[in-house]
């Protein structure tokens, strides 16, 4: 069964310590934090003191994904700010390795993200040193995107290079994740999974909940 990670750039805002609690208490393992800086991507979020904020109010994994351009820069004050995990996008940086080494210097899980057009080959030199691997399953920067299935074949082949040399990460996907879409990245290896508006854009988020994990039973 996969682990649900509702994004918090769906809920809602003015009741977001609500909405967090309502997700914690429905089974979701982790909260997705999207960080994001107008330049990576188009849109603007949070910031550490965000991260801070939520911390004292949750048990559950942070998982904090920076879609910021030169995260090495930053990573330090998310490492202070609480997150359990910090993803950096192998697109955003010249310099990979370090960036995620300071991540691990910091006491927390680090992970590497690739974009749908970024092949798996990208971070082939980095996977011995990786927590987690997010394959994005749609353009980053926006919610509500539709899922591109040719990114279920990254999933595949991170998983098959993951059993041949012994790697334990997880597989993270993000984009479009719901009830049906989930079920082929499962299969493929994927073991975490992003959903934003699916989960909060519902009626009953905890029944969305539910719903990804019955499909990957």
């Amino acid at each position: 069964m996969i682990k649900v990670a509702p994004s918090i750039l769906s809920a809602d805002y003015v009741n977001l310590q609500k909405d967090i609690e309502l997700v914690e208490q429905g089974g979701a393992e982790y909260l997705h934090i999207d960080v994001m800086d107008g330049s990576f991507v188009p849109s603007i979020s949070y910031g550490p003191g965000f991260v801070k904020a939520i911390r004292p109010i949750s048990k559950m994994v942070l998982d904090v994904h920076l879609m910021v351009q030169n995260p090495e820069h930053i990573i330090p004050d998310f490492v202070e700010a609480g997150a359990d995990i910090i993803g950096v996008q192998v697109e955003a940086t010249q310099h990979i390795h370090r960036a995620l080494q300071i991540i691990k210097n910091g006491g927390v899980k680090a992970e590497v993200v690739i974009n749908p057009g970024t092949p798996v080959e990208m971070i082939k030199p980095v996977l011995h040193m990786v927590d987690q691997v997010l394959v994005m399953t749609v353009n980053p920067g926006f919610g509500g995107q539709k899922f591109l299935p040719e990114t279920v074949a990254k999933i595949a082949e991170l998983n098959a290079l993951k059993q041949e040399n012994g790697y334990n990460f997880d597989i993270e996907i993000d984009g479009g994740i719901n009830n049906e879409t989930v079920v082929p990245c499962y299969e493929a290896g994927a073991t975490v999974a992003v959903a934003g508006s699916y989960v909060y854009g519902a009626d009953d988020p905890v029944a969305k909940i539910n719903a990804i994990k019955d499909a990957t039973k």
